[in-house]
């Protein structure tokens, strides 16, 4: 009797640690979450404040008493946030197609064919992940220069169109498929470019997904190089044109009619995010596993 009784306590002691390692858990978990989301709340929240209402706070408060979507309807109708969507949507999908189609050829042919020197030319490709991109940036500018490509759309790709990073990630996902298939697909005739579009892309099309998205993301914010090789406000994405829109758009002191111009550039890449959020775990998680 004694030791089933000290067995249940045993278990009543290791069912109440549980209960308050989970508690203490979900509490910093959430505490975190409000750290995290706090600043968009911020952002939301000052973006439906009008003009008058936000300077006559002088202590701010944490809600809107009269909330309006002004400043949004603003944001559209009296400077260029439209246009500024609309080249950043340009630039976003045609960089993100043609570093798609570079990464998918580039990563088959370092899993899958056998040339000469692969493995050097491999082991060059990843020193360049070691480069820091500004490093480059001087290099790219001369040469868009060069080209007489400043302010205008291929300018602005071409330097953005091929990612070390994503091709190993993609190389190491097609190498994860077994041989085997390869060399029965290969005894049955199958061509390399029937493979690769057939059973290769089909089996890592979360990873594909994820780089997709990835590369979506890092279009959408970029801010240094088209800062640099644009001065026509005509090519201005929203990165930059952001800028534009404080200095001679809404001016500096209107901070309810820019957060709500920064709510509307970052409301696509939050939606995206959520809706593909499982997929982008899977496809990171499974990109460097092999077997």
């Amino acid at each position: 009797m004694n030791t089933g009784h000290e067995y249940e306590e045993i278990e009543k002691q290791a069912k109440v640690k549980d209960i308050l390692g989970k508690t203490v858990t979900y509490f910093l978990l959430s505490l975190w979450g409000v750290i995290v989301l706090f600043p968009f709340y911020w952002m939301v929240l000052t973006s439906v404040k009008s003009y008058s209402s936000y300077n006559a706070e002088a202590i701010p408060k944490f809600y809107a008493t009269n909330p309006t979507f002004q400043n949004y309807i603003d944001a559209f109708t009296t400077v260029s946030l439209g246009k500024y969507l609309l080249n950043t949507a340009v630039f976003t999908i045609v960089t993100t197609l043609i570093m798609l189609i570079v990464t998918v050829f580039s990563a088959y042919a370092f899993a899958r064919l056998s040339f000469k020197g692969k493995n050097i030319v491999f082991v060059l490709f990843l020193a360049l992940m070691m480069i820091p991109n500004e490093l480059v940036i001087i290099t790219n500018f001369v040469t868009i220069t060069n080209l007489d490509l400043r302010n205008s759309f291929p300018g602005l790709i071409l330097p953005s169109v091929a990612s070390v990073f994503y091709i190993y990630l993609l190389k190491e996902n097609f190498e994860a498929v077994p041989d085997n298939l390869y060399y029965a697909a290969k005894v049955d005739g199958t061509s390399d470019l029937k493979y690769l579009f057939k059973v290769m892309i089909p089996i890592a099309r979360p990873t594909i997904v994820t780089i997709v998205i990835l590369k979506v993301i890092e279009c959408w914010n970029s801010y240094v190089w088209p800062r640099l090789i644009t001065d026509d406000a005509n090519y201005f994405l929203v990165s930059n044109g952001i800028q534009e829109i404080r200095e001679n758009g809404f001016g500096r002191d209107n901070i309810p009619a820019m957060m709500a111009a920064v709510v509307a550039i970052s409301l696509p890449l939050i939606v995206l995010f959520l809706v593909f959020r499982k997929t982008v775990m899977t496809g990171v998680s499974r990109g460097g596993t092999k077997g």
